[in-house]
C-alpha cells in the first residue's frame, strides 16, 4: 500500500463499502498500446489484483468480487483462452500462500464444469486452504455470467418445486437470492469498472440492483491504490436512498 494512500485513510475516515465488485477491464488495450500481445496485459493485471485485494483487506472492506472471465469470454481466440487458463492455474498455485498470510478467504464462482479437471481440483484446494480466513472474502468470478447465475437459481427452485419441497407461492426475492452465487454475502455497495467502458457486461445482474456505479478510465494493469481511493472518495459522497426520498434518508441518519 502506498504511503499517500495510507495517509489519506488515516486522516479522512471513509464511508467504506462492505462489498466492492470490480470488472477488471483494459488488459488487452494496455498491451496493445505497448505493441505487446494481449496476453501480456492479462499477466500485468495480476499486480493490480494483488494491490487492490490487499488494500481492501487493510481498509476493512468485507468482500471483494473480481470479474476474471465471463461465460462469453470462451468465444475469444483459442490461444488467448489457453494462456488465460494457464495464467489462472499458475496464479492459484502461487497466490494461495499469500492469501493465507493476509487472512483472505478465496471463493470462485461460476460454471466450473467448463474448466479442465486439473484446474477444478486446484480451485477446490485453494478454497479449502483459505476457508477459515475471515479478514476479507475474495470472490473470483470465472466462467461466470449474471444471466447464468439467475438461470441456475431458477433451475434450483424449479427442482425443489418439482420434488414437492417448495410451493410456487413460497418463492419470493429472498428465497431466490438464497440460490445465487453470492447468497452468503452482502450485496455489492460499490461497482467499479476500469478501462473507460460504461456497462456492466452481464456481471452480477441480480446483485447490482442498488449498487453505486463508478467508472474509471485507468486500464486495469495501471489501476492501483490511488485509483481505488478516488472510487472510495466518490462513493463516500453518494447518498444511498434505496427507493426512499432524501428527506427520509436524512431523518434516519439524524436518528
Amino acid at each position: 500500500m502506498s504511503a499517500d494512500f495510507e495517509k489519506y485513510f488515516q486522516t479522512v475516515p471513509p464511508v467504506l463499502p462492505a462489498h466492492i465488485a470490480i470488472i477488471m477491464d483494459g488488459n488487452g488495450r494496455w498491451a496493445q498500446k505497448r505493441a505487446m500481445p494481449r496476453t501480456a496485459g492479462h499477466k500485468a493485471g495480476i499486480g493490480s489484483v494483488r494491490a487492490v485485494t490487499e488494500a481492501c483487506a487493510r481498509l476493512g472492506v468485507q468482500s471483494l468480487t473480481l470479474f476474471a472471465f465471463s461465460t462469453e469470454n470462451w468465444q475469444r481466440p483459442q490461444k488467448e483462452v489457453s494462456v488465460l487458463m494457464e495464467l489462472f492455474l499458475r496464479s492459484l498455485q502461487k497466490e494461495v500462500a499469500r492469501l493465507e498470510r493476509n487472512g483472505i478467504r478465496l471463493r470462485i464462482i461460476g460454471d466450473r464444469t467448463q474448466f479442465s479437471e486439473r484446474l477444478q481440483v486446484l480451485m477446490a484446494e485453494a478454497e479449502a486452504k483459505t476457508a477459515a480466513n475471515d479478514r476479507l472474502s475474495l470472490n473470483i468470478a470465472a466462467s461466470y455470467g449474471g444471466r447464468w447465475d439467475i438461470v441456475e437459481a431458477a433451475r434450483r427452485l424449479a427442482e425443489e418445486v418439482a420434488a414437492g419441497k417448495l410451493s410456487p407461492e413460497a418463492i419470493d426475492a429472498e428465497r431466490f437470492h438464497a440460490h445465487t452465487a453470492l447468497a452468503e454475502l452482502p450485496e455489492p455497495d460499490l461497482f467499479i469498472r476500469t478501462g473507460g467502458e460504461k456497462r456492466i457486461s452481464n456481471f452480477l445482474l441480480w446483485q447490482l440492483a442498488y449498487t453505486e456505479l463508478y467508472f474509471s478510465d485507468a486500464l486495469w494493469p495501471d489501476f492501483r491504490e490511488q485509483d481505488l481511493a478516488l472510487a472510495l472518495e466518490d462513493y463516500a459522497r453518494r447518498q444511498r436512498r434505496f427507493g426512499r426520498t432524501s428527506e427520509q434518508v436524512e431523518q434516519v441518519t439524524r436518528a
